[in-house]
């Protein structure tokens, strides 16, 4: 998930709040109030998924004798859009969104309550990343999480453990001229907390108990992830170059760096992959290697759900659609024309069989990963944690103080948001 996306999150959730109370009083006249809008289903996707949905339709629209309509539109511009454009009838009908936002927007009534259409096909994970205080808003359709890409020219096979990723920071071959004693061996963006948290978490760390649903216990000031602050603390202060610290333009350094052959092994998501191939990198991808503590690296397991407007007036409709779209055959083929890791336990495995190592490496980590928690206190995590590590790694604050006042931050934020 890029740091863009996450602004545009947090942002969503902190404005839609303000504009529920504004519209409490308004009628909703919801999506499709005419019976000629009732035989049309407007579903509003990226612009990457509009050949998919356009290359399924086809039989949804004969069995159920409706007219899809397709959008294209910013996912989450679509979402933000949905406070305001739902009570005007100009909302979609269906949308998909992800993970961490379907929770927030299901609980501020912006979305309809869904069921599982191919619940067998589902795990515990998944029926998480959709579930919030035993209500389902949308059926799961992607996952992703970070993975470990690696230079093929460079390392002979895949790192596997964070001591092989210390060794290279000892290689002089990727010494970094322009810092004497500084290393680009390995690279990680961890400053940004996405990015970081697995860190912490496979230290023990947590960012709210009861599995990510008790905002009133945060977990990321304990013995665990301060031990992992400090762990990723020597990399800042001992290894990496300064520019490692800059959150705002580290993510350029360790692109350029390893797409230029300087770096051999970096932590990214699978939106990175694209970039890469452009720069005809000869890499591979493979799971996060294990920590030095012999735990695995525990990174926000995400994606995106299929979900339905509460505004919606063909929502029996829309739910016949999300349980078409989401079945094996559908989930599929949603992976031959995009390349991005199905939800769909059979259509998952059936895409792993296939031997590319970005999905098989995202599959393998997010079967450690933390679920994103969805409930709205998340946003306060995203802005309250930014400069954890940062504080730590620059050695503006010990790992302890920057873990206690990020937290306090957080709790401090929370208290005054959502505490009736």
């Amino acid at each position: 998930m890029k740091k863009s996306q996450r602004v545009k999150r947090v942002l969503g959730s902190v404005l839609l709040a303000g504009a529920l109370i504004g519209l409490s009083a308004c009628g909703t006249q919801g999506s499709g109030g005419s019976k000629e809008d009732s035989k049309v289903l407007t579903i509003s996707v990226d612009k990457g998924y509009e050949k998919y949905v356009n290359a399924i339709k086809g039989d949804f629209e004969k069995k159920n004798d409706v007219k899809i309509k397709v959008v294209k539109k910013d996912m989450f511009d679509q979402l933000d859009a949905l406070s305001l454009d739902g009570p005007a009838g100009k909302a979609p009908d269906v949308m998909m969104a992800a993970y961490d936002r379907i929770g927030s927007l299901g609980q501020q009534g912006q979305l309809a309550e869904v069921k599982l259409g191919n619940k067998a096909d589902y795990d515990k994970t998944d029926e998480k990343q959709v579930t919030v205080k035993g209500k389902i808003y949308g059926e799961p359709a992607v996952i992703e999480t970070l993975v470990l890409y690696y230079n093929k020219e460079l390392l002979k096979k895949a790192p596997t453990t964070f001591k092989e990723l210390e060794s290279l920071s000892k290689d002089p071959k990727y010494d970094y001229k322009s810092e004497s004693g500084k290393n680009v061996g390995f690279l990680a963006k961890w400053t940004d907390f996405y990015y970081s948290y697995g860190l912490l978490a496979g230290y023990g760390g947590y960012v709210f108990g009861d599995n990510g649903t008790n905002p009133k216990d945060i977990g990321l000031n304990n013995k665990g992830s301060i031990e992992g602050i400090t762990y990723a603390t020597k990399w800042f202060q001992d290894v990496w170059p300064k520019g490692m610290q800059d959150s705002t333009s580290n993510d350029n350094f360790i692109t350029d760096l390893f797409t230029k052959g300087k770096t051999a092994a970096i932590i990214n998501g699978p939106w990175a992959a694209q970039t890469f191939k452009n720069a005809k990198i000869n890499y591979g991808v493979t799971e996060i290697p294990t920590l030095v503590n012999g735990k695995k690296y525990e990174s926000f397991g995400g994606g995106k759900g299929w979900v339905v407007s509460s505004y919606s007036k063909n929502k029996p409709v829309a739910q016949k659609w999300l349980d078409y779209v989401t079945n094996t055959k559908n989930q599929e083929k949603f992976y031959d024309m995009t390349n991005e890791v199905p939800a769909n336990q059979t259509a998952r495995e059936a895409a792993k069989s296939k031997n590319d190592e970005l999905t098989k490496a995202v599959v393998d980590q997010y079967a450690n990963a933390h679920p994103t928690p969805n409930i709205p206190e998340m946003a306060e995590v995203w802005t309250g944690a930014e400069n954890l590590m940062f504080d730590a790694g620059s050695g503006k604050k010990s790992p302890e103080k920057s873990a206690n006042d990020a937290v306090k931050v957080i709790k401090d934020a929370i208290q005054q948001k959502y505490s009736k």
